[in-house]
């Protein structure tokens, strides 16, 4: 991450604030990992991050790129060897090649290692090289090495760990604050961190039914870093140590595997597409595509108008942007992408009702896509329609429980409802699912002591209340938090 993160991170070393647990406290697990990170305490250290990352302007918060990273990742995680760990993926704006894992399955993958990777199968090969790290707790089994008087407390180490993970150029410079310089010299992988990591990594690919043979590819892509970015290797060699030996570990692996010929998936491309329209000067990316279009040099076809397209759009080009997709529309598989796309462009031409038509004919195709649920509720608000962003969120959120960004749009629109008890419900369960569970306990105490909504009503705001303390209650006593 770049130079606002260090403030994120320090916000998670004041905000968790606490002691390390001696030794003499914690359960014996059989472990000598569990010395350090009991499951509990690596849990606290990754809502802790997520609760940071959910609010980051360096997090890419587009839902279309995210989705796509959450369900490659999930399949990945589907096909590793320990399927009760839960993870949670995230996309960081920045051009460096880079992925990093934390305590708690937190994975976060930049921009740039997007781009950069050749095939849908490289991108795996980094994911399931990071699921390894964290199924066999790599990083806890460093800390269990070291003394307690390394550590002082757990703000310390996860100061370290997102910053030396996120970018660790500029570790040096900032972990001082926290005293963890020198935590950060201890927390790059190790050799046979990396080679156990690469065996699991391969193993999930294989699994997983990607191209085993992707992973030896992007060690190339890696030592050719210097192509990418200014400065020196990659961001991910300097945490993840790549020697001679360890590719011709991997690469002699892979000679012993099956052949399996792999088609890259139509999000892959596109996805990418998207990402190299937003990156950087909007006319560029307009006459790459353009150039790329005109010499035919692009591994996917609509990709690239799809990618001009989306470069258009966000150019307020409507003109252009709706030539574009009308070719997608002629020569392109129907995709829900192409059909948000659509819709965006109805929105910015400021044609409601045919956004309308756009986002339900869409919905009805693809009626679990989230970047469509979120445009159409959006659309609602936009025209005035509260009460019809609270249907279709009630329709879709059993699809989607534990998602904040649809009890935000709810709030949204009890407030255009004046509707004060509901609001602040919607915005605390918001808040709860965003890991923050301080202000999630200040919006349901506002909902308690509104003048408004039935008995029914209150008597779950109260309940729901009564839980959140409860819960803050439990980790305070847990001594996480002090």
């Amino acid at each position: 991450m770049k130079l606002k993160t260090p403030i994120i991170i320090l916000t998670v070393a004041l905000s968790l604030h606490c002691s390390m647990l001696q030794a003499n406290e914690l359960p014996d697990l059989g472990d000598v990992s569990a010395t350090v990170l009991s499951p509990l305490q690596e849990r606290a250290i990754a809502e802790q991050i997520l609760r940071e990352v959910a609010v980051s302007d360096e997090v890419l918060h587009d839902v279309e790129v995210t989705d796509y990273l959450k369900a490659l990742g999930a399949r990945l995680v589907a096909n590793g060897p320990d399927r009760q760990q839960k993870f949670n993926f995230f996309v960081v704006q920045d051009r460096s090649i880079n992925a990093f894992a934390m305590p708690g399955g937190v994975i976060g993958v930049h921009t740039g290692l997007m781009l950069s990777a050749n095939s849908e199968s490289e991108l795996a090969s980094v994911l399931g090289h990071e699921i390894g790290h964290v199924t066999q707790r790599h990083l806890a089994r460093m800390l269990a090495s070291q003394k307690y008087d390394t550590f002082k407390n757990l703000a310390g180490v996860a100061l370290a760990l997102l910053l030396s993970r996120s970018n660790p150029q500029l570790a040096s410079g900032a972990m001082t604050t926290a005293s963890a310089m020198g935590v950060q010299s201890q927390l790059d992988y190790t050799r046979e961190h990396e080679r156990e990591a690469d065996r699991i990594g391969l193993q999930i690919l294989d699994s997983g039914g990607f191209d085993v043979r992707a992973m030896p590819q992007f060690f190339n892509t890696l030592q050719r870093g210097t192509r990418f970015i200014e400065g020196g290797a990659p961001s991910f060699l300097r945490t993840h140590p790549l020697t001679t030996e360890r590719i011709a570990d991997v690469a002699n692996r892979v000679e012993q595997m099956p052949y399996r010929q792999v088609t890259d998936s139509v999000e892959f491309y596109y996805v990418r597409a998207k990402l190299r329209a937003s990156q950087g000067s909007l006319q560029a990316a307009i006459d790459l595509f353009e150039q790329n279009i005109r010499e035919q040099r692009y591994s996917h076809e609509a990709a690239e108008h799809f990618g001009l397209a989306t470069a258009y759009l966000l150019k307020n080009d409507v003109v252009n942007t709706e030539k574009e997709l009308g070719w997608l529309r002629q020569h392109a598989p129907k995709h829900a992408m192409i059909e948000n796309l659509a819709a965006r462009l109805l929105v910015a031409q400021n044609n409601p009702q045919q956004a309308e038509r756009q986002y339900a004919s869409a919905l009805n195709v693809y009626p679990g896509n989230l970047a469509l649920i979120y445009g159409y509720a959006e659309h609602f608000l936009a025209i005035k329609q509260p009460e019809r962003v609270i249907a279709l969120i009630k329709d879709k959120q059993a699809l989607y429980p534990d998602d904040a960004m649809l009890f935000e749009l709810l709030a949204k629109a009890y407030t255009m409802q004046d509707k004060v008890l509901l609001r602040h419900q919607a915005q605390s369960d918001a808040y709860f699912r965003k890991y923050d569970l301080t202000r999630a306990i200040e919006q349901m105490d506002l909902a308690s002591k509104a003048n408004d909504g039935d008995f029914y009503q209150k008597s779950i705001v109260e309940a729901r209340l009564k839980r959140l303390r409860q819960m803050q209650g439990k980790e305070k006593k847990a001594n996480f938090w002090e």
